[in-house]
């Protein structure tokens, strides 16, 4: 989980960035959009049960490592702090972090023999 409140901070990061460093309108534009997208996927990867959503940030990630020579950034600055953004999150989307449950297994975990959340529903104690 530490590698997705990384993530989530390098989002609000590329929100607040383009004040910071005084980027041009182009770049606030697309951090602006990229930054909460990533801040988003980040925070709903935090439980076990949508730990698979971290991989969601590789696509705006890619982007970032893009988008500098897509949009034609002209300040040195904003393109160094995407492409570092970017090839974080990349690499913080890889750690998958503890799992101490497992989770769904769709329709046919409802109709199998002695299914998890049966299992689970005898473990509670009756009131």
């Amino acid at each position: 989980m530490w590698a997705q409140i990384i993530n989530a901070i390098l989002g609000i990061w590329l929100m607040v960035s383009p004040a910071i460093l005084a980027s041009d309108k182009t770049v606030a534009n697309n951090d602006h959009i990229i930054g909460p997208l990533i801040a988003a996927f980040a925070v709903i990867s935090w439980w076990e049960a949508t730990r698979v959503v971290r991989l969601y940030n590789l696509l705006p990630a890619a982007w970032l490592l893009l988008a500098p020579w897509v949009l034609g950034y002209s300040d040195t600055t904003a393109i160094l702090n995407d492409m570092a953004v970017g090839l974080l999150v990349i690499i913080l989307c890889f750690v998958k972090g503890k799992v101490d449950a497992r989770f769904g297994g769709g329709w046919s975990a409802i109709w199998g023999k002695d299914p998890i959340h049966a299992q689970e529903a005898a473990r509670q104690p009756r009131v």
